[in-house]
């Protein structure tokens, strides 16, 4: 099978309403720059993203929140605030919608057999957003919107969501903790942004907070020490990931030392784990990654490994 790539035009469009804010649609262009320029686009399925609906966002999100953003959205040549570093502008809640529907078809694709491996090529991002906010850049929660459709619409028991950005994927371990049918791997970078994650205690997730200055020997080696062994042991119907690419040496949002081979490494590990126990299923969807030569090379080995491995 061949590896699908969802994206949406408004996704490209959709601004936070500062000026040089790193979360930008240049990011979405230098990962198609960097695709294209490797050849690995012609190995890619591309499709468009449907819009969420409102019935698949209220599976994570609180009615209120929904309907606060629904409020929020500017009309023609404005711009809005929804948190500290979370705005929008006229074209922001289609690119919320098509960044949420993204990982629905996503899962619709997986579970339908069309495709082993999709990667949602979308902003804003998703982990941050809880249950009833935004945070981080953050509108709707993109990869729990689509782990709980999956859940849903299949009848799931075992999701793993491995979440590698370089900032703890807050949002989605609020939406998930004690939920045994998923278990949420996060590692990142701590003290640091959004400052939580080192003391969490809930059987399903396990988190990996490490200091600035990780390089890939020390990430790999926590990786294999646990977050293999227990996936392994889950047996998950279903891997996710939450595609952050800011944990990269260039990246100066961050302070982790990691390059694209450990993104190629993480891929292929858990492409190897889904063949073993999830038919092969991953969906990817992209969190952070905000300096533009790194998130375009780092993506391009993450989707290379994807493609190999169908």
């Amino acid at each position: 099978m061949s590896t699908a790539i969802i994206s949406h035009q408004q996704c490209e469009f959709h601004d936070n309403g500062q000026s040089h804010h790193p979360e930008s649609g240049e990011r979405l262009s230098a990962i198609t720059n960097h695709l294209i320029s490797s050849g690995v686009d012609w190995v890619l399925r591309s499709y468009d993203a449907p819009l969420v609906t409102r019935e698949q966002l209220l599976l994570v999100h609180d009615e209120e929140y929904i309907d606060r953003v629904l409020a929020t959205a500017p009309a023609h040549g404005e711009n809005a605030v929804l948190d500290g570093d979370t705005g929008m502008n006229q074209h922001s809640l289609e690119a919320a919608y098509a960044s949420a529907g993204a990982a629905v078809m996503a899962i619709d694709l997986t579970m339908q057999k069309k495709h082993n491996h999709v990667f949602c090529t979308v902003r804003p991002p998703g982990h941050h957003a809880g249950k009833n906010r935004a945070a981080g850049f953050c509108i709707f929660n993109n990869i729990a919107v689509g782990a709980a459709y999956a859940l849903e619409k299949f009848a799931l028991q075992r999701i793993a969501i491995v979440d590698f950005d370089v900032h703890h994927g807050d949002g989605t371990e609020e939406i998930f903790s004690s939920d045994p049918r998923v278990l949420l791997c996060s590692s990142f970078q701590h003290p640091f942004y959004p400052f939580s994650g080192a003391d969490t205690k809930a059987d399903n997730i396990l988190n990996i907070p490490l200091p600035a200055g990780t390089g890939s020997s020390e990430w790999r080696s926590a990786v294999e020490q646990k977050w293999l062994p227990a996936l392994d042991n889950f047996k998950p119907e279903l891997i996710m990931i939450s595609a952050g690419f800011d944990s990269h040496l260039e990246d100066d949002m961050g302070g982790f030392n990691l390059v694209e081979a450990d993104y190629q490494w993480i891929t292929h590990e858990l492409c190897s784990l889904a063949k073993t126990h999830a038919q092969g299923r991953v969906v990817s969807c992209l969190e952070g990654g905000y300096d533009l030569s790194s998130l375009g090379r780092s993506v391009t080995a993450h989707i290379k490994e994807l493609a190999e491995f169908c």
